[in-house]
């Protein structure tokens, strides 16, 4: 790697292991479970959480480089056991460049039961544009992993699948993205099973699920200006942490 891809490499290994504090911080994960990763900017390159350590020794350089196939290209310990799950999603969806994945219990629940979430909850047509769908069973350690959650959210707008009696995955634009993503999808499960547990939860209608979805993707938030002279535009997904990157054109 030349100078400039080191420090790339650096960047993200400094983000990755600050963004795996937020999934203990958010009780998405119990012992060593679950990971980050995050895509090199221009690389084909991932950083990823090293296999079965403990959080609390994560540092920067503890994170693990690999290539789009999953081969490990620098890093002292052996990659997280989804690594191959997560390389596939990086080569079929390149817009994407985080991805997360928890055992959130709430909404591991939900996977254990192979249900998808429906939408009752405006914070949830805000995120996730429509039901947190389930993705199929699959075996940990290869790709297959992989190809179902691609498989599963190509007709979804969700950042979020529930892969089934496993947990949860996440996208984003970035890793910050597919945390917040994680984080909002235990939530809504969370409330969801509870509305649920009261008596049959009331459906928003469609049309109000997508404007409730374009308005908080395209419109809510602070708007980002390079110019504080100028009067800022709207920010558009880009200018946010949040939302599903492979959706715009249904916005």
């Amino acid at each position: 790697m030349n100078a400039d891809v080191v420090r790339q490499v650096a960047a993200v290994r400094e983000t990755v292991a600050r963004l795996h504090r937020e999934l203990t911080r958010y009780d998405l994960v119990a012992w060593t479970a679950g990971n980050v990763s995050a895509r090199v900017p221009g690389q084909e390159l991932i950083v990823i959480k090293p296999s079965g350590v403990d959080y609390d020794d994560l540092t920067a350089d503890t994170m693990v480089v690999c290539d789009l196939g999953g081969t490990v290209v620098d890093g002292g310990g052996s990659p997280s056991s989804d690594t191959a799950a997560h390389a596939y999603v990086y080569r079929a969806m390149p817009e994407v460049g985080g991805v997360v994945h928890t055992h959130s219990g709430y909404a591991t629940a939900w996977a254990a039961r192979g249900e998808a979430i429906p939408c009752w909850l405006t914070a949830q047509a805000d995120e996730f544009g429509g039901e947190i769908p389930v993705g199929p069973f699959a075996l940990i350690g290869g790709d297959d992993i992989g190809k179902g959650i691609v498989s599963t959210l190509a007709g979804h707008r969700s950042p979020a699948v529930l892969m089934r009696n496993h947990g949860v995955f996440t996208i984003g634009r970035d890793a910050r993205a597919a945390v917040k993503a994680a984080v909002m999808c235990e939530d809504v499960a969370r409330t969801a099973h509870l509305a649920r547990a009261l008596g049959p939860p009331l459906p928003i209608a469609a049309a109000d699920v997508d404007a409730l979805h374009d308005r908080y993707q395209n419109v809510y938030g602070q708007r980002p200006t390079t110019d504080p002279t100028t009067t800022p535009g709207r920010a558009g997904p880009a200018g946010r942490a949040s939302g599903s990157p492979h959706h715009e054109e249904n916005r």
